[in-house]
């Protein structure tokens, strides 16, 4: 769905270029008043009925960009209101991270059963027939369904020998796994930020461009202009988003370019989460509880959490990966700042917890990233280098891919206790993962170790991606193949300790 939302793609990358330059070129931030006309040019509107509701909306894009807040559009408030707080050198954070920009939405209708021109007023009706509410009737022309009793069983949809009746629902409520998108007073979507797990399959699913997330690219660039001790880490999902021509070394030495002092493989750390969860599941059960989750992602955890309490405890006490490796990094230079860079915007949120901070300090996706490049004018397919890449496993590549974590763990957890035979299951998105729970709750998958992903596919669909996931699964396999290490066991730049 997302590689053919190809104008809103093309301006929500415009707006990470235009804020990424202006925090390269130190640009007078009352310019940000400005910015959208640089982005939306002339006078002629070409997405929107107006040019004005065009650049009212960027304008709102340019300031959740900054890391600022949504306007009213009840009140006067200018584009660079809150500027100042935001204008620093470290992560500033003002909640809430994903927003409905309500000027940008179109209040869609939410889910109903509608008939269409297909219907031929059959004899035998068979939609009145199985109606278990009697909100189905036959009209001058066709079936009529009277939305005031319909209960949405779609029981009329399935029964009709013509199709004639479809199901919509908003696009984003219908990709919500929790249920966090409602309704505000004038139909415009609405987030229940208390449901909510920062997922953003909202925001790639609005055929509006009506949602956003905040993002610390301008802060990102003002650090990086001002210190030196700046390292990034980038998820392994990262190959094949930059282009086939693009080769994983060019997209690291690009980073480097940036301002980086040294870029380290996500996968590394993944590694090392593998040994934890491995040893975790060893240890605990089934003697000490009745299954386990994996902890990678961090929507995944947040569901559980606010979903299932009393099974929460039941999700690894392992770091995630990017935390792992942010261990790694801090530990060889300890007053890093560390960068991670991936796929998701529910990683923003993780680094902002009390137990994280001190470890990672800013995060980026994959589209802010490009931005950055942009701005800089890097072309990545032009670098030449041909120093390899090597900081990780076979198993510990394959974590962005759908099962990669569950497999990882098992293969690791067998190689160190032959004799165990390890259930695994995997759900990859959250309502399958909402779904999975349950029967967990239920005491239907004790003895099993849990895989459970937002996203559906896994890491290499999550919002802040660019490539198609087809591409990027086969990249991320053959990039699989070229590691030196096969297991987390044979990794060099593991501790012996941790692999005992």
């Amino acid at each position: 769905m997302k590689e053919s939302y190809v104008d809103l793609i093309n301006i929500r990358r415009k707006v990470f270029v235009e804020i990424a330059k202006m925090a390269y070129e130190d640009t007078d931030l009352n310019e940000l008043e400005k910015a959208a006309y640089n982005i939306i040019p002339g006078e002629v509107a070409k997405y929107r009925e107006n040019i004005f509701r065009e650049r009212a909306v960027v304008e709102e894009r340019l300031r959740l960009t900054m890391g600022l807040n949504v306007r009213s559009m009840a009140e006067f408030t200018r584009v660079t209101e809150g500027i100042d707080e935001v204008n620093v050198d470290e992560t500033k954070f003002i909640p809430d991270l994903v927003n409905v920009i309500t000027f940008a939405c179109e209040a869609c209708p939410t889910r109903a059963l509608k008939v269409t021109d297909n219907c031929r007023k059959c004899l035998a009706h068979p939609c009145t027939n199985v109606c278990p509410v009697n909100a189905v009737s036959i009209g001058k022309d066709r079936a009529i369904i009277d939305q005031d009793k319909c209960i949405k069983c779609g029981r009329c949809k399935e029964a009709c020998p013509y199709s004639a009746i479809v199901e919509y629902q908003r696009p984003c409520a219908a990709v919500c796994g929790v249920n966090a998108i409602e309704s505000d007073h004038l139909g415009r979507a609405k987030i229940n930020q208390e449901k909510c797990v920062s997922c953003g399959r909202c925001i790639i699913q609005c055929p509006f461009g009506a949602i956003a997330d905040k993002s610390q690219i301008y802060q990102l660039v003002k650090a990086l202009k001002k210190k030196g001790n700046m390292y990034a880490m980038i998820a392994p999902s990262f190959i094949g988003q930059f282009g086939a021509l693009t080769t994983p070394e060019q997209i690291v030495e690009g980073i480097k370019r940036l301002g980086f002092k040294d870029v380290v493989e996500v996968s590394l750390g993944a590694d090392i989460t593998t040994l934890h969860e491995a040893k975790e599941f060893l240890q605990k059960v089934p003697n000490e509880i009745p299954f386990m989750g994996t902890s990678c992602c961090n929507s995944w955890a947040l569901m559980v959490k606010n979903k299932f309490p009393e099974q929460y405890k039941y999700i690894s006490d392992s770091a995630s990966p990017m935390v792992e490796t942010a261990k790694y990094i801090k530990k060889n230079n300890p007053d890093a700042i560390i960068t991670f860079i991936g796929p998701c915007i529910s990683k923003k949120l993780e680094a902002l917890r009390e137990e994280v901070k001190d470890y990672v300090h800013f995060v980026i996706t994959f589209e802010e990233l490009m931005g950055m490049f942009v701005a800089k004018d890097i072309e990545l397919s032009e670098i030449e280098i041909s120093k390899e890449i090597q900081d990780a496993s076979t198993l510990g590549r394959g974590y962005p891919v759908a099962g990669g974590v569950a497999e990882a763990v098992k293969k690791t957890a067998q190689t160190l206790d032959p004799s165990r035979e390890i259930n695994v299951e995997s759900a990859s998105n959250l309502a399958d993962c909402v779904k999975l729970m349950y029967q967990a709750k239920a005491g239907k998958k004790n003895g099993y170790l849990l895989e459970g992903m937002a996203c559906p596919g896994g890491c290499i669909a999550g919002p802040g991606t660019i490539a198609s996931t087809t591409r990027v699964r086969k990249a991320v396999e053959e990039f699989k193949n070229k590691a030196h290490y096969k297991t987390p066991l044979d990794n060099e730049l593991i501790d012996e300790e941790l692999k005992k």
